[in-house]
């Protein structure tokens, strides 16, 4: 925290200097534009999401390919789901990331393997990205609401889930939409959905105040309306959010991801939910979801740790 706020200051003095525009917290449009901009600071981008690709055939090659199954009618909404052996076993569902307008469930089942062999389903939704969209949210979000009740009513019959035992991840602008799931009221959804739908989550690098996303470039191709920023940013509603919370981050991040997971782990514990942060030492944006496929790492370590203690 302290070595975070000592870069803000020095980037609001820098900007003073000479005279720049402050657009967030001390940055210019430039440096805010960056700071949401994961390839400025991951030089190695195009590497690690190759091996996302290439370890998610590896997975397949050695679990088979998933089950695929349709939870809405549209062409992209359909789900990947790695089934266990284990009876009326846990599910846990991965919200991938990929700036909201990019990525598919089949290149993000890195995690799959480790989840399956400790006996827990790995269910990877698709949905379509906001482009479809003509740059809204909300339509992603309820593809996603959509996915999950699905899950939670068909799970027991299509693949022997445990739908008292449900576990939700996010990745990035998937940390984003898992996020305002978790702050669902699932009562308007029907009489049948419980309000603790899931029993824990671990949100990863995600973004969970769009304000000062809606002022970065993002806003070149997302409609970041002031009721979009309301409705959307789960910080704004944390009375909404019933199971324990693991936020995570890497140290290699932009700030503005940084600032994002600390802020939003701190209003969760004042909010009186079950949370904790984790941090990844000399990870980028794009390698802290990397340990999810590794019970002994950082965050497979917590997933696994959610359902073991539930239980």
């Amino acid at each position: 925290m302290v070595k975070e706020a000592l870069i803000f200051l020095a980037a609001a003095l820098s900007l003073q200097a000479v005279g720049a525009e402050s657009v967030w917290m001390g940055m210019d449009q430039q440096a805010l534009d960056d700071a949401y901009d994961q390839r400025v600071y991951a030089a190695n981008l195009t590497q690690v999401l190759a091996r996302f690709k290439s370890n998610s055939e590896a997975v397949r090659a050695k679990l088979g390919e998933p089950l695929r199954l349709a939870y809405g009618a549209g062409a992209d909404e359909r789900m990947d789901v790695y089934t266990t052996d284990v009876a009326n076993a846990p599910i846990h569902i991965f919200i991938h990331g990929g700036a909201w307008r990019m990525g598919v469930a089949k290149d993000n089942a890195h995690a799959a393997e480790m989840f399956v062999r400790n006996g827990i389903h790995f269910v990877v939704p698709d949905f379509s990205p906001v482009q479809n969209f003509e740059g809204r949210l909300e339509p992603m979000v309820e593809q996603l609401r959509a996915a999950v009740i699905w899950i939670y009513r068909n799970a027991g019959g299509s693949f022997d889930g445990d739908v008292s035992r449900i576990y939700l991840s996010g990745f990035s602008s998937g940390g984003h939409l898992a996020s305002v799931l978790l702050t669902t009221d699932w009562s308007h959804y029907g009489e049948d959905l419980p309000l603790d739908l899931f029993k824990g989550s671990v949100l990863c690098s995600g973004m969970y105040d769009l304000v000062p996303v809606s002022l970065s470039a993002r806003r070149h191709y997302v409609n970041f309306t002031d009721e979009t920023i309301e409705r959307l940013s789960a910080i704004r509603h944390i009375d909404q959010i019933h199971c324990p919370v693991v936020v995570a981050y890497g140290t290699e991040e932009t700030p503005e991801f940084q600032r994002q997971a600390q802020a939003f782990a701190q209003a969760l514990i004042q909010g009186g939910v079950d949370a904790e942060l984790l941090v990844a030492e000399h990870y980028n944006h794009f390698e802290v979801i990397e340990t999810m496929a590794n019970p002994y790492r950082l965050l497979g370590e917590a997933a696994l740790k959610q359902i073991v203690n539930s239980k």
